[in-house]
């Protein structure tokens, strides 16, 4: 099985940008009153952010990365490693990290680059960073992620546009063998379920042609083209179900982890209220120790879990004292993570309300 456990890295701060565009849930005319009351009562989602034709997730990610920099009292040539968790990057080419350490004018000698993950990038991208720093090669670094999958979605499919919502965060980390946080990890990939979530459309398997932009009644009031993020919910429902409290059984086995007496809080992808609640009971998690964030932005893919951090544990996490947080996400792929953090203060900035800029063409 796949497990990874990682020291010496500390986690010194969060932050986390949203488009200040606000889609509130009930604005949705193409559902009756009732059924719209029932999908908030599911799902728990009441309101999401979507980013503009012109924000990128690149553009939240900078906005939070600024503001962390900033509070933190970072010099930007001291960050010598950058990684980049998204599926939703500016170009196919160049790898949207280079473009990030332009934007936030870190040194030439800084390492970038991109993973292509979605709803479980937070984690991966974690276990990546922290494990590179891990040998003291690196001493600052920056892992950003986030999404702005409604650029994907059609506004006359229900199953995606009610659910996702668009956001980027960042976590700082920074060598410290004498201090480190501990970082424990268990990993799961299973590609056999592709076409459960996936856009059929636009990567070089099958290029964008006429065709791709030909709307298809899908049945049940659901139209889209072929451009458009397709998402079975049942079967990532059944999936998730089944094997998300199957990881964190599995991880706290393999570290020895007390879930009772070891675990102060659990934070898990913000899919839905219906799986939050399914897996957190599977799962053995109590209430009190969990926190959800997809009220106020839906499922806001890999950015979900800091995202919540920020939000609804911003007190908690200011504060000093070891807390032990557990944590477990699912992606498309399908691709699954689940970690044990056990951090000490960690600076969680101001949520950041990024504005719409008509004149953004960057770089070009």
């Amino acid at each position: 099985m796949s497990f990874l456990s990682i020291k010496n890295i500390k986690l010194v701060g969060l932050s986390a940008g949203v488009p200040e565009n606000i889609i509130e849930t009930d604005a949705y005319n193409l559902m009756t009153p009732e059924q719209i009351e029932h999908f908030i009562e599911s799902t728990g989602v009441e309101r999401r952010r979507r980013a503009t034709a012109n924000q990128c997730t690149s553009d939240l990610c900078v906005a939070a990365a600024e503001k962390l920099i900033e509070d933190l009292g970072w010099e930007k040539q001291d960050i010598d490693l950058l990684v980049f968790a998204s599926h939703t990057g500016d170009y196919k080419l160049p790898s949207t990290s280079c473009i990030l350490q332009n934007r936030l004018s870190l040194p030439t000698e800084c390492m970038a680059f991109d993973i292509n993950h979605g709803c479980s990038g937070f984690l991966y991208g974690l276990s990546i960073i922290a494990n590179l720093m891990s040998t003291g090669n690196f001493h600052k670094g920056l892992l950003l992620v986030g999404n702005t999958q409604s650029k994907n979605v059609s506004y006359e499919d229900k199953s995606t546009y009610m659910i996702f919502g668009d956001a980027g965060a960042v976590a700082a980390l920074e060598y410290a063998p004498a201090d480190g946080d501990s970082f424990d990890f268990h990993f799961m990939t299973d590609g056999s379920q592709l076409e459960s979530v996936y856009v059929p459309h636009g990567g070089y398997r099958h290029p964008i042609t006429p065709d791709s932009f030909v709307v298809e009644d899908c049945g049940d009031g659901i139209k889209r083209n072929k451009t458009n993020l397709i998402m079975d919910g049942m079967d990532v429902f059944a999936f998730a179900n089944k094997h998300l409290p199957k990881s964190v059984k599995a991880l706290v086995e393999h570290f020895n982890i007390d879930k009772d007496k070891d675990v102060d809080y659990f934070v898990m992808h913000q899919a839905n209220k219906f799986l939050c609640d399914k897996v957190m009971k599977k799962s053995g998690m109590p209430a009190e120790k969990s926190f959800f964030s997809y009220k106020n932005f839906g499922n806001s893919s890999g950015a979900s879990i800091p995202l919540t951090m920020v939000t609804e544990m911003k007190d908690i996490l200011n504060q000093e004292g070891r807390k032990n947080i557990l944590s477990t996400a699912i992606g498309g792929g399908f691709s699954l993570a689940s970690a044990m953090i056990k951090v000490g203060k960690v600076h969680c900035s101001d949520l950041v309300i990024v504005k719409d800029d008509p004149q953004n063409n960057w770089p070009g």
